[in-house]
């Protein structure tokens, strides 16, 4: 009974949440919130895209809204 009001008496510990490195890796949170993804298909047989399409899959592309919470749990500090 006496080490029960002890820890009553003690502060909680905070919890904490780690970000999710593969997370991290993949996505990027800009300034105003929104998600940066990249886009599928810059990997290989390249040479069978025209430039106009390798060039557009280069380029950056928002995560859709119904991912962004899953998203946005996983970088809880970004």
């Amino acid at each position: 009974m006496r080490i029960s009001r002890f820890l009553a008496l003690m502060p909680r510990s905070i919890a904490r949440r780690k970000t999710k490195k593969s997370f991290a890796k993949r996505f990027k949170i800009t300034g105003t919130g929104k998600v940066l993804r990249s886009k599928a298909g810059r990997r290989h047989l390249l040479s069978s895209k025209n430039a106009t399409r390798r060039r557009r899959l280069g380029k950056a592309a928002l995560v859709d809204k119904t991912d962004m919470k899953r998203v946005m749990e996983s970088l809880p500090f970004g």
